[in-house]
């Protein structure tokens, strides 16, 4: 591992399960953090659904270059070893139901009195406060609960799922941006603190824009379908050989129109304006499909690229992965794993110059690095042998 990435050498103690949790640690450990997972002895997998298995798809891509500790944090034992971690450790990240760390006692009011540089981090479906604090949060509910279902879609389809677990990816790398800001301050004022988020929260926050038009506007966003929600003509369009994106709003519409070569159009009052366009959407759609579908995608792609008006194509995933811009992004990552071999991972999604994410490690096998813990913790190998036969590790 480089010594120069920028976490190198703060430890993280990952108490997390499904998806936003291990999306957070993911961000800290891909830039060279020390994370520790801490698991559950037996636990062949992270618990969340037939997904989950150690050595499949999910695992793997989100437990990389993290290092596994078994630690039955039931047992009196368990907890009193993962409280001398903590008060070693930089960050401890948990995504528990909010009552459950109090339970055990490690919540962050406690170990902070051993430990006040540390930064601990939570996240939980619908908050630490709140009339619904204690209520299990998944995504697909999310999604609903926080209106993003009711934008998705085609007009008058009905409430649609995005194709993502969108809270909880957005949750996850908004407490690892929190969590980074907190070592920040840290390093002013030698203070750790409480960093927490919720999966709708942080679904609320990416609403951004159709949240806005509400709170501001008292504007019930309706669905859009391909079609851009304010932003006209933007949308999907046919093809002589399949589908294509094209996004013309504004003075981009004149360029259209003449790469289409469909004049008319420009000068239809039908469509003179925005509040035209948008009332005569529809239409307007219509009449520029009309002319995409007389040529192929990639014909059109080449077209309006080249005279300013953005289009792509539209792939599904094994077609994404062999565009060459795709390719040149690197976000295709490779690791070799002992007992899978090589495999490819997905990429970071941002880039820093000088010190980049490294893919250092495959996900670990359950305990794979408990003995190396332990001993660094001053256990010998006599009395890890004994915490291991009573269930402890």
């Amino acid at each position: 591992m480089s010594d120069q990435l920028p976490l190198n050498g703060y430890t993280v103690l990952d108490l997390t399960r499904a998806r936003s949790g291990p999306t957070a640690v993911r961000q800290l450990a891909d830039w060279g953090a020390n994370v520790i997972k801490i698991e559950e002895p037996g636990d062949a997998g992270d618990g969340s659904g037939p997904w989950d298995r150690r050595h499949g798809f999910d695992f793997q891509n989100l437990q990389r270059n993290k290092k596994s500790l078994t630690l039955n944090l039931r047992a009196p034992e368990g907890v009193a070893i993962f409280k001398r971690l903590a008060d070693q450790a930089d960050v401890i990240v948990e995504n528990f139901r909010p009552r459950v760390k109090y339970r055990l006692g490690i919540d962050y009011e406690t170990l902070k009195k051993t430990n006040r540089r540390l930064v601990y981090a939570s996240i939980s479906g619908f908050g630490e406060q709140g009339p619904y604090r204690d209520r299990p949060g998944l995504d697909h509910v999310v999604q609903g609960m926080g209106g993003l279902m009711s934008i998705t879609g085609l007009p008058g389809q009905g409430p649609v799922r995005v194709g993502i677990a969108i809270s909880d990816s957005s949750s996850g790398i908004y407490c690892a941006f929190g969590i980074v800001l907190a070592l920040l301050e840290r390093s002013r004022s030698g203070e750790g603190q409480w960093v927490n988020t919720s999966l709708l929260q942080a679904l609320i926050a990416m609403l951004d824009f159709q949240a806005a038009r509400w709170l501001i506007g008292r504007e019930v966003p309706p669905q859009a379908g391909n079609d851009h929600p304010t932003a006209i003509p933007t949308g999907v369009f046919r093809t002589a050989d399949g589908y294509i994106n094209i996004a013309a709003s504004g003075k981009l519409f004149e360029r259209l129109c003449t790469v289409l070569g469909a004049p008319g159009l420009l000068g239809n009052p039908d469509y003179a304006d925005y509040k035209s366009r948008s009332r005569n959407r529809a239409a307007l759609n219509a009449a520029i499909e009309e002319h995409t579908v007389r040529r192929p995608s990639a014909e059109w792609i080449e077209l309006l690229n080249g005279a300013g008006v953005p289009c792509g194509p539209i792939y599904t995933i094994d077609k994404m992965f062999a565009d060459p811009q795709v390719q040149g992004l690197n976000m295709a990552q490779p690791v070799v794993h002992p007992s899978l071999g090589r495999q490819e991972l997905v990429g970071q999604g941002v880039n820093l110059s000088r010190t980049p994410a490294e893919l250092r490690t495959p996900a670990p096998d359950a305990g794979e690095h408990t003995d190396e813990i332990l001993r660094g913790l001053g256990y010998d190998a006599a009395a890890i042998k004994d915490l291991r036969r009573r269930g402890v590790v």
